[in-house]
């Protein structure tokens, strides 16, 4: 296994890039969803099984793990890869979406954020030099820059301003992480839904000489042409031998158009939040468990899955399971979505390899429009 962090492009159809990223804990191929761990567990599952579902990489989050059970206290027991049995590479987000989106008291400054914990109202503070330190302790492959994300819609000159605060940040982060072998940090692109200033801000973190880039502050409430049009301006600015990370997306049908336009890697909440709500997702779409048309239903979810949970349970026993909250009912349907995302990227990284991308896309696409199949 690699001792430095590598990426390189394996193929290409159009925009869409096949891709490895090797790094001492392991190699991610791209394009990659990487299941979000947020506390340090993939909610409802076992990391065995996160892994043999195809992920190569898994997401850890700064902020929480910073209030409890607190980084300090992680890496005296073994750092966040021991802590949580993933011995494979993990991916850690700053923190700072998390203080800007939960946090109701903060203040932000040149220096930093200070902000009181949601769990507690205990007061912390977080500068860029910080959030490395914490991610350091964790002991994280990848580690992200703090930045400033904000909400949309905002005035041009709100988003500049958080645009250029995160630009510095971006450079304070780049001395606190140093050099590293095997590791890598990543700057964010922000700049809202402003093309001129998503170009300015691609431009001036690609000339900080990174070894990879996000775009981050999409997928936030604005509808998916702007997040598409963003990345339309964003990606021809990112330097083509680093790895794109899309932070926050999404959807299926965002990743297979992201993935159009030249992103590599993603990260969602969605197909474990959605399995936690009774909602699956299948190759003819999503399927609410909650439905009462389900109650006599035996079919199972998918029956050419490989994933046991889509496989081989009725959906009869599933709409039992979520309707009665059962906590089984949330492990299978959790199993089953992350089971189908991971099986969607490989479909794409093959279609890549294969020079028929749009086809694919096509084709997946059109079992989506056929939607659900009723019982008979």
């Amino acid at each position: 296994m690699s001792t430095e962090f590598t990426f390189k492009v394996l193929a290409t159809d159009g925009k869409a890039r096949r891709g490895e990223i090797t790094m001492p804990r392991g190699t991610i191929r791209t394009p990659a969803f990487m299941p979000v761990g947020t506390g340090g567990t993939v909610k409802t599952m076992y990391m065995d099984q996160v892994r043999d579902l195809g992920a190569d990489i898994i997401l850890g989050n700064t902020y929480h793990l910073m209030l409890r059970p607190g980084a300090e206290r992680v890496a005296r027991l073994g750092g966040l890869h021991e802590f949580a049995r993933w011995p494979h590479p993990i991916l850690t987000d700053s923190g700072g979406f998390q203080v800007m989106s939960l946090s109701k008291l903060r203040k932000i400054t040149e220096k930093g954020v200070t902000f009181r914990s949601h769990i507690d109202g205990a007061p912390y503070e977080m500068s860029p030099e910080r959030s490395i330190e914490i991610q350091g302790l964790l002991d994280s492959d990848i580690q992200m820059q703090l930045d400033e994300c904000t909400a949309l819609p905002a005035k041009e000159r709100e988003i500049e301003r958080a645009m250029e605060l995160s630009l510095r940040w971006a450079d304070r982060c780049k001395t606190a992480f140093g050099d590293q072998p095997g590791k890598a940090m990543f700057g964010i692109v922000q700049g809202g839904d402003n093309a001129r200033l998503r170009e300015r801000s691609a431009q001036s973190l690609a000339s900080l000489g990174l070894k990879g880039y996000a775009v981050g502050g999409l997928a936030v409430g604005e509808p998916q042409d702007v997040m598409l049009d963003m990345l339309d301006v964003t990606c021809p600015e990112l330097p083509a031998d680093k790895p794109r990370y899309l932070m926050g997306v999404g959807t299926p049908d965002d990743i297979v158009k992201s993935v159009a336009r030249g992103i590599d890697m993603f990260d969602c909440v969605m197909p474990t939040r959605a399995g936690r709500h009774g909602l699956a997702y299948t190759r003819r779409g999503k399927v609410n468990l909650r439905n009462a048309r389900h109650a006599d239903d035996h079919r199972p979810l998918d029956e050419e899955s490989d994933c046991p949970a889509a496989r081989d349970y009725s959906r009869a026993y599933l709409h039992h399971l979520v309707r009665s909250q059962e906590a089984l009912g949330a492990m299978l349907l959790t199993w089953n979505n992350l089971s189908y995302y991971q099986s969607l990227m490989q479909g794409l990284r093959d279609a890549i390899e294969q020079g028929r991308y749009a086809e694919h896309v096509a084709e997946v696409s059109e079992g989506w429009a056929r939607g659900d199949i009723p019982a008979l």
